[in-house]
């Protein structure tokens, strides 16, 4: 295959993937996703930028078959689907050096194999003279491991930056020229990938603020050439004010706790408050997370199995829990046969969320009509709350 031209002497040698359907065996892949490599020739020196996932390596071998020499590949993150095909470069070209962050350098000899001595360490703001084409490096942590960095391509004005900006899909085009289909795609990896360093997501995008960019070429998905489509997304992702938005994750095994979740919904929807139910025995957590970027109010809703929370609404609170969404209040419903203790068991699971708890409404057995007084009391409860933080009703 011949590398793709994106502008002259920088190239693409990556690789959609339109099999893949999951991801670190967890987040579905709907869309697929594509491991992005490129290629950049300065007069003097030639550099690889991140080297792919191992399964797909046949095609960076094919794009690489004409380049008798590349000098240096750049890791910007140690995770395998950037830099698992490692191994392969130095073999095919022994004299070439890895340059990394500081941190990367024992990540990759642990996570790779890698001889250490291969590895260059770079600094935050170091530069790399290629002969014409001049290559910055740039500190990005946590987006979304402590090691990655960015690496900004001067004089062509092109951010290679890694996973943040990127999205889980497959497609042909290089560019994302579709704004309202990206956009969809690259909350979805935001919200899955991104939320838990939302604050250092802020930190970061301050630092690469007075950047002159002309493209943005991420590691997943499509290169953005209108990169302040994609920034000011990110600023809008990262904010600290949710929006007038309640997710609902639930499940019901005998129709109470759906009779709860109903009335709940049409009780917030007459009082403008958007609702986002989903029924966790069906739903996508992709798009539960998505929800997640932008709601004031999660409440969990779920039946009591064994004195606990019905398992898959569990795990949609672990999941919340570990992606630190910036919901402000939070509430639990749901129902028993005969004891429990659902409510508490949900509550320590979601530590890292920093909630004002709301009233929970708990019904024994099917919903009596104090049970769904008491729904119609929270909803007006969350929609004062949302009023209060000045969210549009």
């Amino acid at each position: 295959m011949k590398p793709r031209e994106i502008v002259p002497d920088v190239h693409y040698v990556g690789v959609p993937d339109f099999d893949r359907r999951l991801f670190d065996a967890l987040i579905p892949l709907p869309d697929g996703t594509s491991y992005n490599s490129y290629l950049v020739r300065g007069r003097d020196k030639t550099v690889l930028i991140d080297a792919v996932e191992p399964q797909v390596l046949p095609v960076l071998q094919s794009y690489l078959e004409g380049i008798p020499r590349v000098d240096y590949v750049v890791s910007n993150h140690t995770e395998q689907d950037h830099s698992g095909g490692l191994p392969w470069v130095l073999e095919r070209y022994p004299g070439i050096q890895i340059l990394s962050s500081e941190p990367a350098k024992p990540m990759l000899t642990d996570h790779l194999g890698l001889d250490a001595a291969k590895i260059r360490t770079v600094a935050d703001g170091e530069r790399l003279d290629l002969g014409g084409k001049t290559l910055r490096f740039i500190y990005t942590p946590w987006v979304h491991w402590p090691e990655t960095m960015s690496t900004y391509l001067e004089e062509d004005k092109i951010l290679f930056s890694c996973d943040w900006f990127g999205a889980h899909i497959a497609q042909t085009d290089l560019f994302a020229d579709c704004r309202e289909c990206i956009l969809a795609e690259a909350k979805r990896y935001y919200a899955e990938i991104m939320m838990p360093f939302r604050k250092i997501v802020q930190k970061n995008l301050d630092k690469i603020k007075d950047l002159e960019m002309r493209f943005i070429a991420p590691s997943h998905g499509p290169i953005h050439r209108d990169p302040g489509l994609i920034i000011q997304a990110y600023r809008d992702w990262t904010d600290d004010k949710p929006h007038n938005a309640v997710v609902v994750p639930w499940v019901s095994m005998h129709g109470s706790t759906a009779l709860l979740v109903d009335r709940l919904v049409a009780a917030l929807v007459e009082r403008g408050v958007s609702v986002f139910p989903f029924n966790m025995a069906t739903a996508d957590i992709g798009q539960l997370a998505m929800a997640l970027v932008d709601a004031a109010t999660l409440v969990v809703a779920a039946p009591t199995v064994h004195v606990g929370p019905h398992p898959m609404v569990h795990n949609a609170v672990v999941l919340a829990n570990a992606l630190r969404p910036k919901v402000r209040f939070a509430s639990i419903i749901g129902s028993y046969g005969w004891a429990g203790k659902m409510a508490d068991i949900v509550l320590a699971a979601m530590p890292n969320l920093k909630v004002e708890l709301l009233p929970s409404v708990i019904a024994k057995g099917l919903p009596k009509p104090a049970d769904l007084e008491a729904i119609d009391k929270l909803a007006a409860t969350i929609a004062a709350k949302h009023a209060e933080l000045g969210l549009a009703r």
